[in-house]
């Protein structure tokens, strides 16, 4: 068996995106995205055979690197391969401090956890390429009347990118080859964020996203540099014996610090705090943007980064792991917190989606080994990355669908919208009883998975991760109910206000194939493919262990009942006078988690007031007067002595004799007095 085709996955987006990009806007509009869609639904094809060849092909497998059999995709120890199907080297950066040449290659790289985000990518985008026909159409039109450009063909082109980019991210062979398309990905949610770039607020919010994550990979790339320097090598696994990187100068220290370092650039790109900034404000680009990139696939890098890295990390620097699992817990508990004041229903989702992207950073961040218990993390965080992919996706493409027909993200004018919407009203239920962690939904297998992770690590971690849960299923139907079920907009006054009705099938469709994805994702065996050993794990819940008592699974489906059941009091009926009375018995509270509890502003302030003031304007100052000041002295100095010297060349014979025989006397003078000495 070989892996020979690979390079199409790579391939196939790529040219789709330069076609699209060159020669879209003479295409008619449904062409490119058929176009797009198509090779969009091959590359699902495609990934799903790979996957299924990695994981259940018995034979012989051979590629330039490897050269094994397998038995159901595992090795004679019980473990997946990892098999790179091709490597090239592209840039030499000369010699490590070990003497090993830095080599920067290129190549298509198959794990575990690159099969299934191959599979993860492919689906959802394969599935905003068919619900963008619907949704890019209507707003399309509306942005037409309101003066803005039209970008179907456009759009479509930085989706062939964004997936591509993302695609080659997941299969790299090295660390520096993340990098780069880590970078292309960066790009992508710019272009992608800002696309109706005549809007000012959908601008400003690529800029601000653009600036932070860049930030952000600044710290990503000083940790590749240390890493490799150190260590010889860009590759996931060290390529030295351990007593030779334990004999590394500074090893104590160098790996911990190289490794936080480039989790500082998945922090960023998964919008950990306070690097948190950007995602909400990203949802003013279009929805299908939001459910591909700023919930399933792009904000995840940060998390598949760090499973990639995550041997290293369990051998060389298990402490600064546990400072993740801390920092990831305060982000869930603080986007949580302010998901539940939310008006905006994409906004809110995008604060749901730091939360979830912090909980698998929480199960990585509390593994305490690759195999037993203290693995569990790894396979559960992977699990849930997989589910939620699915159940968010699902969420966002909901919420465009309410967005279209309605024409406004605000709540307050929503309500009632079970009985127009019935297919997105039954698709938008799903997907938060999943996120809920409700039985038998996908989340109550990923997350309290997670869960029992985090109790087995510390019991502060695990009750402080089973409160966020509550609060998940508390500001998730809190926004259901808000949208489906009180007091309707269009009923308060029918005869000015646009009545609202289902959207169509292109649209429809893949929520409710998202929405059966979402309700049986769940009943995988995930922990027999991915895991931190690479051996085959039993999902406790899977095998029905949670019906002895007492058991996390228990507790956290307690918790989640209970927030559903407040939840449902406070909003379902549209008229409980509670939610009023709370927000004016704690105004202070409640505006502060409405305004994201000042972060915003404090790096506003530290940017403008520090950074700015403090180090901008004197650089800009120096910059303007010292270097500019040399540059023009340099001019006016070579411009005054050419004025100078131009009396010289006067084309008078005459004068230069005189000149000639001046300099012919000087000279002999000087020679004679040389002598003379």
């Amino acid at each position: 068996m070989e892996y020979s085709y690979s390079f199409l996955i790579l391939l196939l987006p790529l040219l789709s995106f330069l076609l699209l990009g060159l020669c879209g806007m003479r295409m008619k509009k449904p062409v490119a995205g058929v176009i797009g869609t198509m090779v969009l639904l091959f590359l699902w094809g495609l990934s799903v055979y790979t996957a299924y060849k990695y994981f259940f092909y018995t034979g012989h497998v051979h590629t330039p690197f490897e050269d094994v059999d397998v038995v159901n995709g595992r090795l004679a120890d019980g473990t997946f391969p990892t098999l790179t199907v091709f490597n090239f080297t592209w840039l030499d950066f000369g010699k490590s401090v070990l003497g090993t040449d830095l080599l920067f290659k290129i190549g298509f790289r198959l794990s575990p956890i690159s099969v299934m985000m191959l599979v993860v990518i492919t689906t959802v985008s394969s599935m905003v390429h068919i619900y963008s026909f619907g949704y890019m159409a209507e707003r399309d039109e509306n942005y037409v009347k309101e003066g803005y450009e039209k970008g179907f063909q456009r759009f479509y082109a930085f989706l062939s990118l964004f997936t591509m980019s993302m695609l080659g991210l997941v299969v790299a062979t090295n660390i520096f080859q993340m990098y780069m398309f880590w970078e292309l990905v960066g790009v992508c949610s710019y272009l992608l964020i800002g696309f109706y770039y005549p809007k000012h607020e959908a601008v400003h919010a690529s800029k601000k996203a653009f600036i932070v994550t860049r930030f952000a990979d600044l710290f990503f790339l000083i940790g590749i540099l240390f890493y490799s320097f150190y260590v010889g090598t860009f590759n996931y696994d060290l390529n030295v014996e351990a007593s030779v990187v334990n004999n590394l100068p500074g090893a104590a220290w160098v790996l911990p610090i190289a490794l936080f370092l480039m989790f500082i650039g998945g922090a960023g790109k998964s919008a950990m705090f306070p690097l948190h900034i950007w995602l909400p404000d990203a949802m003013e680009g279009p929805t299908p943007v939001s459910a591909l990139i700023h919930a399933a696939t792009m904000v995840v890098a940060g998390v598949f980064q760090v499973a990639s890295l995550f041997p290293i990390w369990i051998q060389y620097a298990p402490e600064a792991l546990h400072y993740v699992s801390y920092i990831a817990a305060f982000t869930a508990f603080y986007a949580a917190a302010v998901a539940c004041t939310q008006a905006d229903i994409k906004r809110g989702l995008a604060f749901s989606t730091i939360s979830q992207i912090a909980y698998m950073l929480v199960a990585l961040g509390v593994c305490t080994s690759m195999d037993g218990e203290g693995g569990v993390g790894y396979m559960a965080s992977m699990f849930h990355l997989f589910t939620h992919a699915m159940f968010k996706a699902l969420l966002f493409l909901c919420s465009g669908a309410i967005i279209v027909i309605i024409g406004s993200n605000f709540k307050q004018y929503m309500g009632g919208l079970h009985k127009y919407m019935p297919i997105t009203n039954v698709c938008f239920l799903i997907g938060c009883l999943a996120i809920s962690g409700i039985p038998p939904f996908a989340g109550f297998f990923s997350k309290d998975e997670i869960v029992a992770s985090c109790f087995h690590f510390s019991p502060f971690m695990g009750w402080f991760m089973t409160l966020v849960s509550a609060m998940t299923a508390f500001y998730m139907f809190r926004l259901y109910y808000v949208i489906f079920w009180g007091k309707s907009y269009y009923e308060q006054d029918p005869a000015n206000r646009r009545r609202p009705q289902e959207v169509p099938f292109i649209m429809w469709g893949p929520l409710v194939f998202l929405s059966i994805i979402s309700i049986f994702a769940g009943m995988i065996p995930f922990g027999h493919f991915v895991s931190g050993d690479g051996h085959s794990e039993d999902i406790a819940l899977q095998t029905w262990q949670f019906w002895t008592w007492p058991n996390v699974a228990w507790v956290s489906i307690a918790v989640a009942i209970v927030g559903i059941g407040l939840a449902t009091w406070m909003y379902k009926s549209g008229e409980n006078p509670v939610p009023d009375m709370l927000k004016r018995r704690m105004p202070r509270l409640h505006e502060a988690a409405l305004k994201r509890f000042y972060i915003d502003d404090a790096w506003q302030f530290f940017t403008h007031k520090i950074v700015f003031a403090c180090f901008s304007i004197p650089i800009a100052w120096f910059d303007r007067h010292v270097i500019d000041g040399m540059f023009n002295f340099s001019a006016w100095a070579a411009q005054e002595a050419g004025e100078t010297i131009r009396p010289w060349q006067s084309g008078d014979v005459r004068q230069y004799a005189v000149w000639f025989l001046t300099g012919s006397v000087a000279l002999t003078l000087i020679l004679l007095c040389i002598y003379a000495y």
